[in-house]
């Protein structure tokens, strides 16, 4: 039984939209061109389900379709503008952010919690190239990510109970920790110090520092990373010199929101 198809409260629950939004999730980078079959197995539909799904939303301009393949349309941004239009927070941030990048030269990003997964929804990204690709609405698994360290750091003891019984962690890299011993390990200790690290865990030739930003009532709104490549920054350099001024950055941006949230 897949998601779209779980017992819902009767008049409370679409099935076809979630159906739809299954189809448009079921593309992704690695993923820009999929056939009926494609998109039917990676949503978790029937054929005949997908196939309604796919149709509609090519009609709405949301889906394109080439030689029997389907791919998104540009409309598809729109739902996630809706999104980074409306938060407060997103449009603080990214404003800190370029700030950062170009004051340090390395790429910065901020990332949400979202479904055992890290979201990536603000960026500023350096000239120096970098092994991985990230942008807007990217996902990353949270449980080997600095941001979702971070975050995954304010779960309470049953939240993270939850946390490691339903989502699986998987090997990303040679690096990758998956031992929930372990994460619960390094977890309290970014609790503890108030920032994590992550040393190419997530790509071989990457690493990265992330500290959260902190709503007015102490929840962890968000967390902003550093990121770069081994080759030019040890992780000595990584906290000695850049941590500082991402706390810094972290804490600036987490006084903005919370002055945000009193004037309103």
């Amino acid at each position: 039984m897949t998601d779209t198809d779980q017992a819902r409260p009767s008049g409370e629950f679409v099935q076809s939209l979630a159906r739809g939004l299954a189809v448009i999730r079921a593309f992704s980078n690695e993923r820009s061109m999929l056939t009926l079959a494609d998109v039917a197995r990676i949503a978790g539909l029937s054929r005949a389900s997908a196939r309604r799904s796919l149709l509609t939303l090519e009609s709405l301009g949301y889906i394109g379709s080439r030689e029997n393949r389907f791919y998104l349309r540009p409309r598809v941004l729109d739902l996630g503008y809706a999104f980074l239009s409306s938060s407060s927070v997103v449009d603080i941030t990214q404003d800190h952010l370029r700030r950062l990048s170009a004051r340090i030269g390395e790429s910065c990003s901020a990332c949400e919690y979202d479904d055992g997964d890290v979201v990536y929804v603000a960026r500023a990204a350096a000239d120096s190239v970098m092994p991985i690709r990230l942008g807007i609405g990217r996902r990353l698994p949270a449980f080997c990510t600095s941001t979702g360290l971070v975050l995954l750091s304010a779960f309470s003891d049953e939240a993270l109970d939850e946390f490691f019984e339903k989502y699986p962690r998987e090997k990303i890299s040679p690096a990758t920790v998956t031992d929930e011993a372990k994460i619960r390990e390094r977890l309290h200790e970014v609790r503890e110090r108030g920032w994590s690290l992550n040393n190419q865990e997530v790509d071989l030739g990457g690493r990265s520092v992330a500290a959260p930003i902190v709503g007015p009532s102490g929840e962890y709104l968000s967390a902003v990373n550093i990121t770069v490549s081994t080759s030019r920054v040890s992780v000595e350099q990584l906290v000695d010199e850049y941590l500082p001024q991402l706390l810094e950055t972290t804490k600036q941006i987490s006084s903005e929101v919370a002055l945000v949230a009193r004037q309103r």
